[in-house]
């Protein structure tokens, strides 16, 4: 399979993205990622690989630079607040990833989603609420709030937001006004709440982070990669 890491700048600042490609030499749906709020580690680079190998081009984007993960978890709640104050740089670090993806000659322009886990789910969500050209939106426990969330209205992608029950981070009063907004913009979209299930419940390894209600489940991990994949199958058809 083959796997690269491209460098591409951000205003000027340099951002590291891992690119997967699946065998073959046809063109193909493509994937964009957006990495948790830890950063853009090992694991969340082989995100890109693993839907390589169902058949996506895909790139896993880097929106806090340099491509490397974060050192504490202070350092990662200091910096997906910043972010998430500023709407419009979210939608410039995930622009500039979705650029990098179709430029990649294989990535299928017309056939794009875009998945995030974590903030990164934030990332995408609001990619999609600066109307962006992209089929499907995925977020797999993102924070759901918006400062923007009269932007909905620009969502032209199908939504599927997948939340643990017992994830701390995102409320059901988070919930409920995701559902509002989504709605008011009349977006065409789907919650799906996985019972017992924490936070960062895709990512294997979660519980040794030792912070409470985070967690890996995988039953909900599989049950929300089935749910994504159906996504895909209507949009890409």
């Amino acid at each position: 399979m083959p796997v690269r890491d491209i460098e591409y700048r951000v205003d000027g600042a340099p951002m590291v993205g891992r690119l997967a490609l699946p065998e073959g030499d046809d063109t193909r749906p493509a994937v964009l990622i957006a990495h948790e709020g830890g950063g853009l580690d090992d694991y969340q680079k082989s995100r890109a690989e693993r839907f390589a190998e169902h058949g996506y081009v895909a790139f896993a984007l880097d929106y806090y630079g340099d491509g490397k993960p974060l050192t504490s978890q202070e350092e990662m709640a200091a910096r997906c607040q910043a972010l998430w104050s500023e709407p419009e740089r979210l939608r410039v670090l995930a622009g500039a990833g979705l650029d990098v993806l179709l430029g990649e000659p294989r990535a299928d322009a017309s056939r794009v989603a875009a998945v995030g886990y974590c903030f990164g789910g934030a990332v995408v969500l609001e990619l999609a609420r600066g109307g962006a050209d992209i089929q499907a939106v995925v977020g797999f426990h993102p924070r759901l709030a918006s400062r923007r969330p009269q932007d909905a209205r620009n969502v032209r992608a199908k939504v599927l937001v997948c939340v643990g029950s017992e994830d701390p981070l995102v409320s059901v009063e988070e919930r409920v006004a995701f559902e509002d907004e989504m709605r008011a913009g009349g977006v065409d979209w789907r919650m799906n709440v996985y019972g017992g299930a924490q936070h960062s419940f895709t990512r294997p390894g979660a519980d040794r982070d030792g912070r409470p209600g985070v967690a890996y489940d995988p039953a909900a991990d599989q049950r929300s990669w089935r749910a994504m994949l159906d996504v895909f199958d209507e949009v890409f058809e």
